[in-house]
């Protein structure tokens, strides 16, 4: 029996004494291998009951409390002793995986065997086993810390008499067998939604129950009602939402009134998308009474927070939702219509209640200064981009029709010409990214689809909103209190490092060392803006940055190269901007010394670092997963689109390059399909990491991003939404 050094402090304070906790995490830290209860007795010398009951409470102590980890195998090991890390597993359809890890350059291999302890979607603990040579590393399941919970969408079948269900994402690598569903004459072949009976054990049959009955042809709507479900994304109001929106009067109450600064006489211009289907932002801007000292620009914002009081049932429903899903034939309110579309939306010739930036600007366009204020405002026009770029270039008939807003309109324009030479971040990073736009027919499927071109308007709407949440932050970073700043960081030295080789073998240079400022990047994309390579070299740059995210630790926009950077513009479908409406309002109240009584007090609120940290990583993951789940709905619609077009011949542009094929966009479609690796024949090919192409190894033939081809539409399979091509070569 070995001696434990710190059995005399033990047994002062112990009747029976077991081990002490440093003792114990020696033992683990020194073990060559996983060890069980059952031989830590042995190694302690532990016998009666009373004693292995003390060491297990102890133990469980110390996993509680980190200093140990209990495994899925019912072992101990010390934290020390591993490279443990936490991650999340990405199943694969052939029954391997992968863990991705927020600290890691590269996802851990998860072996088939080690997947059979989790499943597609678990956030696990692991340890990292090393490989040598040009293998990745693996990782092996250590203790499952936040299963899957989600409902799983597949096709119902029954075999012999044996129900069962195939998961439409082959990432679930398993058949669900159905113990029990809603009703018994489920028609073979729908498309269904299940609850698993319980997280999958190793060896065992993975069993379910039916909770929903979706439907069994595919079409937009049930690819919506899969895409909600999947992402766990909330489309229903509760009786308590529906019964205090019930409670909002249509009309506004002259209380609301009070203390408002009335900029009803200004002509005040609403500028959208001709499908937009939220107006939240309205702008004004005139010269100054000296117009040799520049502009003053107001903002106006809808005051959401005066309809939406914290801790209240909406209140509660619109963080949950944290954001409005929008899918090309329908959209996924953060707040019900009566707020979204009706009493916050900024209507022609409808009194609104807003909050307001107004910004002094230099004849160069810089923000001077900045405040904020609650108001009311009377919309003038609502304007598309399209019309107000029209206005701009002399379209007759518009400037014949709204004659009586010319000057207005054309002081817009004055105010853009100024952002097109000095923007308001200079060394910002801007992509001119092609954004395909889809016709739906009457069943809503795609029609036909062409490319939204981005004009002076848009450039214009996004230099204003871009300067009011320059000012937000600005004011309320100068309070210390806890808000949610937008940050973007700089992307991770590996990117830096992958990214400049790739732009050595094209001939060109990123500056800036080891850790490029973004005036670096800017530079570099205006340099290639005329070049062929615009495209790829873009394409590249954007992959190599991080993931924007809301956090109450301010870190910056690198993307816009902004030291501080918050989003006020669009409360009605950003629940971070609600939040930063109502501290701007508090601030505004605590500056003012006057009582509640005397202001719209209600509608303030200040919130705990706590609160904002668990509301920002809240946000982050409801806008990624409004964004998944969009992407399903239109992958879902390419492919629909495509499968007509199955034999087609047509051109297009290598837009991604893998180890397992290349894929290309479509010129005429803006939609991306594979060629895989095995289709071509000619030769065998390697991945060329470095240079992203695929080489042949006898015939040197290469595949790059941005190489025109011509293919040919192989298959579509609509479940997996995968569109295969092959090259076509004419005979």
């Amino acid at each position: 029996m070995v001696v434990d050094p710190y059995q005399k402090r033990e047994a002062k304070r112990y009747k029976n004494p077991i081990p002490s906790r440093e003792y114990i995490s020696s033992c683990l830290r020194t073990s060559q291998d996983l060890i069980s209860q059952k031989n830590l007795e042995k190694k302690f010398g532990i016998n009666n009951q009373e004693s292995k009951k003390a060491l297990r409470r102890r133990l469980r102590a110390m996993e509680r409390d980190g200093q140990v980890i209990y495994t899925s195998n019912r072992c101990y090991v010390a934290p020390e002793s591993l490279k443990i890390v936490k991650g999340k597993v990405i199943g694969h359809r052939d029954g391997y995986g992968f863990l991705r890890t927020e600290t890691l350059k590269e996802d851990l291999w998860l072996s088939s065997e080690q997947m059979k302890s989790c499943i597609h979607g678990d956030i696990i603990l692991a340890h990292i086993v090393e490989t040598h040579g040009k293998r990745r590393s693996s990782a092996r399941f250590l203790k499952l810390l936040q299963p899957n919970n989600i409902l799983i969408i597949g096709r119902y079948y029954i075999d012999d008499k044996i129900k069962f269900v195939i998961p439409d994402d082959t990432r679930f690598n398993f058949k669900i067998f159905i113990f029990s569903a809603i009703k018994d004459d489920i028609s073979i072949g729908s498309i269904v939604s299940v609850k698993l009976k319980q997280h999958p054990i190793r060896n065992s049959r993975v069993q379910g129950f039916i909770v929903e009955i979706l439907g069994k042809e595919m079409g937009t709507n049930l690819a919506i009602e899969i895409a909600l479900r999947t992402h766990l994304i909330p489309s229903l109001w509760s009786k308590e939402v529906k019964k205090q929106v019930y409670e909002i009067s249509r009309k506004i109450n002259q209380y609301d009134f009070k203390n408002r600064t009335d900029l009803r006489h200004f002509p005040f211009f609403t500028i959208d998308d001709e499908d937009a289907r939220d107006f939240d932002d309205a702008v004004f801007c005139k010269r100054k009474a000296n117009p040799e000292e520049g502009w003053i620009l107001w903002v106006a914002i809808a005051d959401v927070s005066c309809y939406v009081q914290p801790n209240t049932p909406l209140d509660k429903a619109a963080l949950e939702r944290g954001t409005s899903v929008y899918f090309p034939s329908l959209v996924i309110p953060m707040l019900p219509e009566k707020i979204s579309t009706d009493l916050c939306s900024l209507k022609p010739n409808v009194e609104r209640l807003c909050l307001i930036c107004e910004m002094s600007l230099s004849k160069q366009g810089e923000l001077i200064s900045y405040k904020h204020y609650e108001g009311i405002i009377c919309s003038h026009g609502r304007f598309t981009y399209n019309e107000i770029f029209k206005i701009w270039n002399g379209d007759i008939f518009l400037r014949s029709k709204y004659k009586k807003f010319l000057k207005d309109i054309e002081n817009l324009s004055c105010l853009q010409n100024i952002f097109n030479k000095d923007n308001i971040s200079k060394k910002g990073i801007y992509f001119e990214n092609i954004e395909p736009k889809f016709v739906l027919d009457s069943n809503l499927r795609i029609k036909s689809i062409y490319q939204n071109i981005r004009n002076d308007a848009h450039k214009f709407i996004e230099s204003c909103m871009i300067l009011a949440n320059v000012a937000s932050a600005r004011f309320v970073e100068k309070y210390k209190y806890p808000v949610l700043f937008r940050n973007h960081d700089r992307p991770k030295k590996d990117n830096v490092v992958s990214l400049r080789l790739f732009l050595n073998e094209l001939g060109f240079t990123l500056l800036g060392g080891d850790s490029p400022e973004s005036v670096h990047y800017s530079n570099l994309l205006k340099n290639v803006s005329d070049r062929p390579e615009y495209e790829m070299i873009q394409t590249v740059l954007l992959r190599s940055m991080t993931q924007a995210v809301y956090s109450p630790d301010n870190r910056g926009h690198f993307g816009l190269s902004l030291s501080s950077y918050v989003h006020f513009t669009s409360p009605i479908r950003r629940y971070p901007d609600l939040i930063l409406h109502r501290v701007i309002k508090y601030l505004l109240f605590k500056d003012k010394n006057t009582s509640k009584s005397n202001y719209n007090f209600y509608s303030a609120h200040l919130y705990s670092t706590g609160e904002i940290k668990k509301i920002g990583a809240h946000c982050s993951i409801t806008e990624r997963r409004a964004d998944e789940a969009n992407r399903d709905v239109i992958d879902w619609l390419k492919c629909d689109f495509m499968y007509k077009k199955i034999g087609c011949i047509l051109n297009g542009v290598i837009s991604n390059v893998t180890t397992f094929g290349f894929f290309v966009r479509l010129n005429q479609f803006f939609i991306d399909g594979l060629v895989h690796i095995n289709s071509l024949n000619d030769d065998y090919y390697y991945f060329d990491s470095l240079g992203l192409k695929l080489i042949g190894k006898s015939t040197k033939n290469t595949y790059c991003l941005g190489d025109a081809l011509k293919v040919k539409v192989i298959s579509v399979n609509l479940n997996e939404k995968k569109i295969e091509l092959s090259l076509y070569k004419s005979s």
